[in-house]
């Protein structure tokens, strides 16, 4: 490996370690709860910390994760930052109340489907299916929103209309979220944790963001054309 290759090598990683850890601090008091919750076995404090969480996350997750999506649609679009902690402070502020309108949204629809989701999906199988089929979905819905959100100046009812459209338009690109996204949460769970500080929030991001600005520009020329 040339040095040139070497050093791009070694920005690349400090810009993935850098951002996620930045996203993880931001989002800190929710990852406290979840570890809580995963340590707990009382019912009734599950179940407060539960409700907590889904109270915060419009507040802390949403405007975080907009953060690193705008960071790595910077470096989709090779716009070098001075400062990737301050560009990363910018974005948070600048997006904050539309990824908390949005994020409040969609943490009432993740909440309806976790509530029915646990109830109905022990009726059947066909039921329990349905439900993973559609939190899959909602998934893709949900990394749509966020790249929407940085990368168009527009009220949040258009941002998720826009996110709405893009999950459906394009089953590929639907398929390329789900499958890397889910790849690279089984890889960090399964042997390589060490990936979940470092890597795990801004790897999903640049790979989502970079898929669905490949569908933005074929989708704009064909539509220019």
């Amino acid at each position: 490996m040339t040095m040139n290759g070497f050093y791009r090598v070694s920005e690349w990683i400090m810009r993935l370690s850098v951002v996620n850890l930045l996203w993880i601090v931001f989002n800190l008091p929710l990852v406290l709860i979840i570890l809580n919750v995963m340590q707990v076995d009382q019912p009734g404090v599950k179940f407060f910390s539960i409700i907590v969480l889904t109270i915060l996350a419009p507040f802390l997750f949403f405007p975080a994760t907009a953060a690193m999506f705008s960071s790595v649609r910077d470096w989709t679009l090779s716009r070098d930052a001075v400062s990737l902690s301050k560009n990363y402070w910018f974005y948070y502020k600048e997006n904050y109340r539309n990824s908390l309108l949005g994020g409040a949204v969609l943490t009432l629809i993740w909440f309806v489907w976790a509530v029915d989701s646990y109830y109905f999906s022990q009726a059947n199988m066909v039921l329990m299916f349905s439900f993973i089929a559609l939190g899959v979905i909602l998934f893709v819905f949900t990394i749509n929103f966020f790249s929407v959100l940085v990368h168009y100046q527009i009220n949040v009812r258009s941002l998720l209309k826009q996110a709405f459209l893009f999950t459906f338009a394009s089953p590929l690109l639907s398929s390329v979220i789900s499958f890397s996204s889910f790849l690279i949460i089984y890889v960090s769970m399964n042997g390589l944790q060490l990936i979940v500080p470092l890597f795990s929030g801004t790897l999903i991001a640049f790979i989502s963001f970079s898929a669905f600005y490949r569908f933005y520009v074929k989708y704009q020329s064909i539509h220019s054309a």
